[in-house]
């Protein structure tokens, strides 16, 4: 049975205060944990190694979804998925939000996890994700105690990939995240939160703590998030597309957003297909040729479950679902 190391346990009442006891200790002896759904089993494995753990289940506010579909909604970091999944708001306005937190994970663990948590989640490697005695069998890798990535072992980054469900979809919807920290407080697009490095994959400095998600009114936006995975629970994505779509009065497309994860590790903005996009009708032949061009930046390597070359061609097919369930929504 793998268990916990020994850690101290604080228990803030507030984010600044959060963030202050973070800033307090040195950058690899604390870590905050909300859900602990991610952190704890990666501690267990010795991924994570603290000696001090932060907790924010006890944060005061946080826990709630403000605004309403005509100015846009704040969500709180500190909802859990579930409470996401099932917000009735969420469902009639902005259902790719829901449908994205219902498909992380299984039950039992999105009763727990928070979104401000999945969008923050670690990144994944086969290589990386295994007991602390697999990984020093092969003398470990460069994420965690080694030297080298063994997926790309001439490289100098860890190409370890974002796992984040809901991060495409707050991305394709142009929102903006809450950060908090010791310094003060400063609001981003969640699109400027990510790295493209499996390790430094976070923009966010270590003590700052995912206090909300902002949310601007959909302005005729339709959008939809997919997932690929080998069972329909627990697993992470091997490819998730969201894609939201704003038609013009003519029929043409006026504003599209495509955004892949589990392919790169950082989420992947196929700006390319976007533009191709812009102007045209969403007929049979633009969805595939568009599909063609948003799953080139995909650069998915033998790091998470099945073959790179399969989830390359199912990054392909899913940007092509996506678009064909939001021709259908119009219709």
């Amino acid at each position: 049975m793998l268990r916990l190391p020994p850690f101290r346990y604080l228990a803030p009442k507030t984010p600044q205060e959060a963030a202050r006891m973070l800033a307090d200790h040195a950058s690899d002896e604390a870590m905050p944990v909300a859900g602990g759904t991610d952190l704890y089993p990666n501690m267990k494995r010795r991924q994570f190694e603290p000696k001090v753990l932060v907790g924010l289940a006890g944060l005061e506010g946080g826990r709630q979804v403000e605004g309403d579909a005509n100015s846009g909604i704040t969500i709180g970091g500190m909802m859990t998925l579930t409470k996401i999944e099932e917000h009735e708001l969420l469902l009639t306005h902005y259902p790719a939000i829901a449908k994205a937190a219902g498909l992380v994970s299984a039950p039992v663990l999105r009763n727990m996890g928070t979104i401000g948590g999945n969008l923050c989640v670690d990144t994944r490697c086969n290589y990386y994700n295994q007991t602390y005695e697999w990984r020093e069998a092969i003398h470990f890798c460069m994420k965690k105690d080694g030297e080298i990535c063994w997926v790309a072992p001439s490289s100098s980054r860890c190409w370890a990939v974002s796992s984040s469900d809901t991060a495409p979809v707050f991305m394709a919807l142009d929102a903006e995240c809450t950060l908090v920290g010791a310094e003060g407080e400063r609001r981003i697009p969640v699109r400027s939160l990510y790295h493209h490095d499996g390790i430094d994959f976070l923009k966010k400095k270590r003590d700052e703590i995912l206090t909300a998600i902002h949310v601007p009114k959909m302005n005729g936006l339709r959008a939809t998030y997919l997932k690929l995975r080998r069972r329909d629970s627990i697993d992470f994505p091997i490819v998730g597309v969201a894609a939201a779509i704003a038609l013009a009065s003519d029929g043409t497309v006026e504003k599209a957003r495509i955004v892949l994860t589990a392919v790169e590790s950082a989420p992947v903005e196929a700006t390319d297909a976007e533009s191709f996009l812009v102007g045209r009708t969403l007929t049979e032949e633009s969805i595939e040729e568009a599909s063609a061009i948003a799953y080139r930046p995909a650069k998915p390597l033998d790091n998470t479950d099945l073959t790179n070359a399969y989830r390359k061609k199912m990054a392909k097919v899913y940007v092509a679902k996506a678009l064909r369930e939001l021709t259908v929504a119009e219709s």
